[in-house]
């Protein structure tokens, strides 16, 4: 049956919508690490996908929730995932003197205040100085927290042992049993606990001086990823960072995490306003990494500190 010129295009513009609004309605997937989660910081891809903002950018997540540290940037290095949130800058530095195909693209924070380590109310630590001989808590090795705990016993003067007990949902646990004498934690896990005076703050990570502008953790991509799909990457960090402004603007945010991660509104909205700054979540800033490189050597992730040219390659897919 033949169809007429006028019949014709309306099909033909019939089609081409239909096109259009498949194409529109198309997202590209993004496979990401989250660490710790459940943290203000670490909620951003839950956040961003529930209130429908990365869709919005065309992308889907598919999402993995890890411990931080090794086991992020294994499943990254690995290629299983494609970009990994939160990540210490030790852990980075260390991949990237292993000659590992992973690139920093954007930061994730720089100075914030929301590590904490903490006693049983009962313990006899009032300060690390009475902590000679004990146990102190961080999440992974190679993690922010790992750095954070080894500088800060240095700090301290005292001989204390570090260890890696996971997220702070199971520190917890182990601080409250006994199995490990200070407790770290990240806002808002814990907060309730501090007001039902259950637990004691002995050090926060802003006791740390050099630390307090400092860009403590990136979010790290698969290079094969950042060379392979530069728009998908381009628009996967440009819907994180349309979230972080989203919640900062009003108290939806705080409402969906309470509802996400079973969390009272009040200790979301007091880790938001005291803990994190719009500006420490800013994906484009970049500060102290002197000092984090130091570190890493200090506390031997990396050999040596890492050459300007060096730095340059590692930082030129950064996000800007």
């Amino acid at each position: 049956m033949r169809q007429t010129a006028r019949e014709f295009g309306v099909v033909g513009l019939t089609a081409l919508s239909l096109t259009l609004s498949h194409t529109a309605q198309a997202q590209d997937l993004v496979r990401v690490a989250v660490p710790q989660r459940g943290t203000w910081e670490t909620s951003v891809p839950d956040l961003g996908d529930k209130s429908g903002i990365f869709a919005k950018h065309g992308v889907k997540l598919e999402t993995l929730y890890t411990s931080g540290g090794g086991e992020t940037m294994q499943a990254l290095i690995s290629g299983g995932i494609d970009v990994a949130i939160a990540t210490g800058a030790a852990a980075m530095f260390a991949a990237y003197a292993k000659g590992a195909p992973v690139r920093p693209v954007a930061t994730s924070v720089t100075g914030a205040r929301e590590i904490f380590w903490y006693v049983k109310a009962d313990s006899p630590i009032k300060s690390l100085k009475d902590a000679a001989g004990k146990t102190m808590a961080f999440s992974a090795t190679g993690s922010s927290s790992n750095l954070a705990t080894l500088r800060i016993i240095k700090q301290s003067g005292v001989d204390i042992k570090a260890v890696a007990t996971g997220t702070p949902t199971a520190t917890f646990t182990q601080a409250m049993t006994g199995q490990i004498d200070i407790g770290w934690s990240a806002a808002p896990f814990a907060l309730g606990a501090l007001q039902q005076h259950r637990i004691r703050t002995v050090a926060n990570i802003g006791d740390i001086v050099e630390y307090r502008d400092m860009s403590a953790r990136f979010h790290i991509a698969n290079l094969n990823f950042i060379t392979g799909k530069p728009d998908v990457l381009k628009r996967f960090l440009e819907a994180y960072s349309e979230t972080l402004d989203w919640m900062y603007s009003g108290d939806d945010a705080i409402r969906l995490f309470s509802g996400l991660y079973n969390i009272p509104q009040p200790e979301i909205r007091q880790t938001r306003d005291e803990f994190y700054s719009r500006a420490s979540l800013d994906i484009k800033r970049v500060s102290g990494l002197e000092q984090a490189m130091a570190d890493a050597v200090a506390y031997k992730f990396i050999a040596k500190v890492l050459t300007p040219a060096e730095l340059e390659d590692l930082f030129k897919y950064r996000f800007k």
